[in-house]
């Protein structure tokens, strides 16, 4: 069966709540495929967006996610004009952090971020990942990781020419390779920089002690894992240790794949090949305990006067100033709303609270299929 959204997704509502952001929107998309510099709108939504630090890399406070602009949960084919106006809107309200991987697809991510970004490439920050068994041709999906010094530099030879680009900005392992150690993985990374190459690197879902191995050996600038309302696991992991070091921490699935904007309800059933249906979190018999959470959202939400993702994305920003989560979509309703979420505030008690709420609500039921789980928080080998 195909997935059903409940209310929060109305397209027009979601225009109607973005406000100002969506108009000007409106405009930057009808002059996309020309625009090759910013214009005095991109500036004032510069401000509005506001601007973090992932380490000593500046970016926007919120990026786009660009994972599932080559086929949807629900395994649809996204509109690739589409994709691009999506992209480029992005671009004309300040944002400047554009996340894929070269498992997305695999390859053709890359591929559509690559055209969709050429004309400004210089003003933004791509970010991407390597690490998982793929051809380097082909695209296919072979068992299991490869984090092999010399797959890596191949790799980012191809990344290269998908992304239409001579440099990486952010580069991530996307996980842990149990058969390298992170140390050669490291050395890897080193050489591609000092060739320009890459200008920065991180890691994701890896276990504590190698990020500080990592780090030690080249300067990590970023961690990327997935952290939400649905899922606070990195508040006692990553995050305190990204803390110390001075690392900025991008938060994946920001919105929980759609939970927290509403997207799920108790009666949603997934479309074949849809990984919701496969996660605990999501089966019928855990989602009526766990829809408390966006029961909570929308007393937020009617508060602030914001949308249920504005109030989730708000709340990730609130917690440490190094945080710059990641919401993907193939949605330009969705992307404009999630690019307002910084004008978003809580107070110093609101915040309190509004912590004291989320951690009242206990989720039931595992975050991520079992396969998938067996590569998060994996600590890297060490030489023999």
């Amino acid at each position: 069966m195909t997935m059903k959204h409940g209310p929060e997704l109305n397209r027009r509502g979601l225009l109607l709540a973005a406000g100002g952001l969506a108009a000007a929107a409106t405009v930057d998309v009808a002059n996309a495929q020309t625009a090759t510099q910013p214009t005095a709108s991109t500036a004032a939504s510069t401000s509005a967006i506001g601007r973090r630090r992932l380490g000593a890399l500046e970016v926007s406070s919120v990026g786009l996610g660009v994972q599932n602009m080559s086929r949807t949960y629900q395994q649809t084919i996204p509109t690739r004009a589409e994709m691009h106006n999506i992209i480029r809107a992005a671009f004309d309200n300040g944002l400047t952090l554009y996340d894929a991987a070269e498992a997305y697809g695999p390859h053709e991510v890359e591929r559509i971020l690559g055209e969709g970004v050429e004309p400004f490439r210089d003003q933004i920050v791509i970010a991407t990942k390597f690490g998982w068994n793929i051809d380097l041709e082909t695209g296919e999906r072979k068992p299991g990781l490869n984090s092999r010094p010399e797959h890596i530099k191949l790799v980012v030879e191809g990344m290269l020419k998908r992304l239409r680009t001579d440099r990486i900005d952010l580069l991530y392992q996307h996980r842990v390779d149990p058969q390298v150690p992170i140390e050669d993985v490291a050395g890897a990374v080193k050489d591609l920089m000092d060739e320009g190459k890459v200008l920065h690197w991180g890691l994701s879902e890896m276990g504590l002690e190698t990020l500080r191995r990592a780090h030690a050996v080249l300067p990590i600038t970023a961690v990327q894992s997935e952290y939400s309302m649905l899922w606070r696991g990195p508040e006692t992991g990553a995050i305190p240790v990204c803390e110390e070091l001075g690392l900025g921490f991008v938060p994946w699935s920001p919105l929980g794949v759609g939970f927290l904007n509403g997207a799920i309800d108790a009666r949603t059933r997934f479309a074949e090949g849809d990984i919701r249906g496969v996660e605990g979190r999501f089966a019928p018999e855990n989602l009526p305990n766990n829809l408390a959470l966006v029961e909570l959202l929308k007393v937020w939400a009617e508060r602030k006067q914001a949308r249920l993702g504005q109030i989730a994305l708000a709340w990730l920003l609130a917690q440490k100033p190094f945080i710059v989560p990641i919401p993907g979509t193939t949605q330009m309703a969705h992307m404009i709303e999630n690019i307002g979420a910084p004008a978003i505030s809580f107070s110093s008690s609101e915040i309190v609270e509004l912590n004291a709420a989320v951690a009242a609500i206990e989720i039931k039921g595992e975050r991520l299929p079992a396969a998938v789980q067996a590569f998060s928080d994996v600590e890297s080998p060490v030489r023999s």
